[in-house]
C-alpha cells in the first residue's frame, strides 16, 4: 500500500500547507512524499505517492476530497450512455504529472532502491465512479453490474485498457515495479469475480506487463478466490492478514512469488506481540526466495513510526 501518509510527521507538516490533490498534482511535492518512508523507515522499495482515483479527473467524473468522508465523486456513472461518453486518456497527456514524479522520484532514489509504481484495478475504480464515493455495501456498484451487465462490461473495458496503459507509462518513466491495487475486490462473491471482473484484471495485467517489469496484483480479503485472483496475473500475488501466508503460497503455487501479509493493526499491540507476528510471518515463507514482506493493507494513521521502524530492522536482521 501507500507508504506516505498521516502516521508521519513529515507527511503531517505538508498536509497543513497541500491538500491531497495539490501534492499529487505538483510532481516535486509527490516525488518528495514518496521519499519520506524510504529516509524515514529504510525500506527497501519506494511506492510512488498518488491517489488511484486521479483518472477520474480527466475522465470528467469531479473528484474531491471531503475531510473525514474521502473521495466524492461529483459525476458517478449510473447508465450506459454515461459508460459510452467516457472519454479517451492518454496517460503522458492527461496524467503527465503523475509521470513526471516518477521521473523525479527516481533521479533522487539511490540505485538500490527500486520505485514501485501503482494504479488501480478495474473493479476497484467502478465501485468509486459507480457508487460515487467510498461504501460499506457496495450495493449501487452491484446492482448495476447485475442489471446492467453490457454497461458493466464496457466500462470495465474502458479501465482496463486506460489502467493498464497507465501503469506502463509510470514504466517508462523510471518505475521499475508496478502494482495493480484492487482494494475492495474481497466484497464480490466467487462466481461474481470470474464473470464480471476476472477478465478485466487480466487484460489490465497483461497490458502492464508488456512494460518488461515485475507486476504484483494486490487485493484485500481474496482468501475466498484465492486462485482466481492469482490465475487473473501478475509476477506477485499480494495477500492480506486473514489468510496464513504459507497456505496462501500453496493455494496459488510455489513458483509464483508473494507479498504480504501482516495486519496493519498490529502495529499498534506491545512491541513483544508485533514482533511475534512479524516472525510468523517470516517463518511461513521459510525463507524461500519470492516474498515480499508487507502489510495487509495500509498503515493506519494512528501507527508510531517507531513500529514500523521496528519492523523493518527485524525483517532486515533474520
Amino acid at each position: 500500500m501507500r507508504q506516505a501518509g498521516r502516521y508521519m510527521p513529515e507527511y503531517r507538516a505538508l498536509r497543513q500547507k497541500h491538500s491531497i490533490l495539490e501534492l499529487c498534482h505538483h510532481p516535486e511535492l509527490a516525488a518528495q512524499v514518496t521519499l519520506q518512508p524510504v529516509e524515514r523507515l529504510g525500506v527497501d522499495a519506494a511506492i510512488l505517492f498518488a491517489d488511484i482515483l486521479l483518472p477520474f479527473e480527466p475522465l470528467g467524473l469531479g473528484l474531491a476530497f471531503t475531510a473525514g468522508e474521502g473521495p466524492a465523486i461529483a459525476r458517478p456513472i449510473r447508465d450506459a450512455a454515461q459508460v459510452a461518453q467516457l472519454p479517451t486518456i492518454e496517460p503522458e497527456r492527461d496524467l503527465g504529472y503523475v509521470l513526471e514524479a516518477v521521473r523525479l522520484a527516481t533521479r533522487t532514489l539511490p540505485q538500490s532502491v527500486p520505485l514501485i509504481g501503482f494504479a488501480g484495478a478495474p473493479f476497484t475504480l467502478a465501485s468509486y465512479a459507480i457508487e460515487g464515493g467510498s461504501t460499506r455495501t457496495f450495493a449501487v456498484t452491484k446492482r448495476f453490474m447485475y442489471a446492467e451487465p453490457r454497461a458493466w462490461h464496457a466500462l470495465m473495458e474502458r479501465f482496463a485498457e486506460l489502467v493498464g496503459r497507465y501503469l506502463a507509462a509510470q514504466a517508462a518513466a523510471g518505475a521499475r515495479a508496478l502494482q495493480l491495487f484492487d482494494s475492495w475486490v474481497g466484497c464480490l462473491a466467487p462466481e461474481d469475480y470470474r464473470a464480471y471482473v476476472q477478465p478485466h484484471s487480466r487484460r489490465a495485467l497483461e497490458l502492464a506487463r508488456e512494460s518488461g517489469v515485475p507486476v504484483i496484483h494486490f487485493g484485500t480479503d481474496t482468501a475466498g478466490f484465492l486462485e482466481d485472483f492469482a490465475a487473473a496475473g501478475g509476477d506477485v500475488i499480494g495477500v492480506d492478514w486473514r489468510i496464513p501466508l504459507d497456505a496462501a503460497w500453496e493455494r496459488i503455487g510455489p513458483a509464483r512469488a508473494i507479498q504480504g501479509n501482516l495486519d496493519p493493526v498490529t502495529l499498534l499491540a506491545p512491541r513483544a506481540t508485533l514482533e511475534a507476528r512479524v516472525r510468523d510471518v517470516l517463518n511461513r515463507a521459510g525463507g524461500r526466495a519470492g516474498h515480499i514482506f508487507n502489510l495487509g493493507h495500509g498503515v493506519l494513521p494512528d501507527t508510531p513510526v517507531e513500529a514500523l521502524q521496528a519492523v523493518v530492522e527485524l525483517v532486515h536482521g533474520c
